[in-house]
């Protein structure tokens, strides 16, 4: 198991960004595949996006691509989610999680280890 804990959500208004960050303990970070996922009030916890462990590769849900990306500092054990152009939409509690096995992978199955989750409010 891995101890995440993710940090930067609040509240912003439409049209604003946000910088999501994810401090990762517990196992050698360099090794994790990293993902992002978000649940919104009455809606299950969907995929946003993920990052291989060298960050070399990333994936982003479609809905997402352009506004959304997805970094990572394994000097600093961190994972980040940079939101831009943010909708009311986006509204959610948002989840890092750390990949079983080295999966690269858009499937909550595939994550073994979960943060507490930080809440984002996008206002209108």
């Amino acid at each position: 198991q891995v101890q995440l804990v993710e940090s930067g959500g609040g509240w912003v208004q439409a049209g604003g960004s946000l910088r999501l960050s994810c401090a990762a303990s517990g196992r050698t970070f360099s090794n994790l595949v990293m993902g992002w996922f978000r649940q919104a009030p009455g809606q299950e916890r969907m995929f946003v996006a993920v990052i291989s462990s060298s960050g070399s590769s990333t994936y982003y849900s479609n809905s997402l691509k352009g506004r959304f990306t997805i970094s990572r500092d394994n000097t600093m054990n961190t994972v980040y989610l940079q939101m831009n152009s943010l909708k009311p939409e986006d509204t959610a509690v948002y989840y890092c999680a750390a990949g079983r096995s080295g999966t690269y992978s858009i499937r909550r199955s595939d994550y073994d280890s979960w943060g507490q989750g930080t809440q984002v409010t996008v206002s209108s």
